[in-house]
C-alpha cells in the first residue's frame, strides 16, 4: 500500500482532521480505512469518535486534547507502521436494479443530456463494479466510486422534494442508492427493491465502506416478486469474498 503526504490539523479543542490528496481515488480510499482500523486498534480503551470520507478522517476525542504536537506525533507514527495485512476482506454485494421507466425518472432525460440510448446507459452503468467509499447524507445512502465517465454528469441545479427509497442515482463522477425517501439532486435511473437501512438490525447497513456493489439488471415482474419477498423476510442478498 502506497504511503501519502498527511496534513494533520486540530479542528477544536477536541478534534484532528487528517486529510490525503482531494480526489475520489480507489488507492486513497483504501489507504484511509486501513488508517481507520489502526486508529480504532491503538484507541480501543479510549472514547474517541472516528469519521471518514473520501480522502480523510475525523477523529473526535470527546476530551480536551492535552497536547496537540504530540497526539499528532502518534497519528504519524501509527500511519508509518501500517502494512498490506492491515487490509480488511471485503466483500461483493450483488444488487438487483430495475431501469424500466416506472422506475427510472429521470432516465429519458438522461438520454437526452448524455447523447446515449437507454439501453447503452444501462448496460454501462450495470457492467461497472463499484467500490463503498462511505455511507452519508442520509443513514444507509451509499456513496459509490467507479462510474463509467461517459456517465459522469452534474447533479440537477433544481433538487427534487422526493426521491423513492432505493431509487439508483447518478451526481457527478459517482452513482448512489437513497435508503430512504429524501429530497435530492441526483438523477435517478433505477430502483431497487431491497432494503438498504434497518435501523432494527445489530448492523443497520448491510454493506461497509471497502465492499464493492455489482448492479444486476431485473424486470419490472421480477422487482415486484422481490419487493413481496423481502418484506416477507424470504429474500437473502447475495454476496461473495473480495
Amino acid at each position: 500500500m502506497s504511503e501519502y503526504k498527511l496534513q494533520y490539523r486540530q479542528v477544536n479543542k477536541q478534534s484532528i482532521l487528517i486529510d490525503w490528496p482531494p480526489k475520489i481515488d480507489k488507492s486513497i480510499i483504501n489507504d484511509v480505512l486501513n488508517f481507520k482500523n489502526k486508529i480504532k486498534e491503538h484507541y480501543i480503551e479510549q472514547k474517541v469518535y472516528i469519521k471518514h470520507a473520501y480522502h480523510s478522517i475525523l477523529i473526535d476525542y470527546h476530551t480536551t486534547i492535552d497536547i496537540i504536537n504530540d497526539e499528532i506525533s502518534t497519528l504519524k507514527t501509527l500511519y508509518s507502521t501500517k502494512n498490506s495485512s492491515d487490509e480488511r476482506q471485503g466483500l461483493l454485494w450483488k444488487i438487483p436494479v430495475c431501469y424500466e421507466e416506472e422506475f427510472a425518472p429521470d432516465l429519458e432525460a438522461f438520454t437526452v443530456e448524455k447523447k446515449l440510448s437507454k439501453s447503452e446507459i444501462v448496460k454501462l452503468h450495470h457492467t461497472k463494479i463499484y467500490d463503498l467509499y462511505f455511507h452519508g447524507f442520509l443513514p444507509g445512502f451509499m456513496y459509490l466510486g467507479g462510474l463509467d465517465p461517459k456517465l459522469r454528469l452534474d447533479r440537477k441545479s433544481s433538487p427534487d422534494f422526493k426521491i423513492k427509497s432505493g431509487s439508483v442515482a447518478i451526481g457527478g463522477e459517482q452513482t448512489g442508492i437513497y435508503a430512504q425517501d429524501s429530497p435530492g439532486g441526483w438523477h435517478v435511473i433505477g430502483n431497487t427493491p431491497i432494503c438498504l437501512f434497518d435501523p432494527s438490525s445489530d448492523q443497520p447497513c448491510f454493506a461497509s465502506a471497502g465492499d464493492q456493489i455489482e448492479f444486476l439488471p431485473i424486470s419490472k415482474e421480477e422487482f415486484y416478486i422481490t419487493a413481496l419477498a423481502v418484506k416477507a423476510d424470504l429474500y437473502k442478498l447475495d454476496s461473495e469474498k473480495l
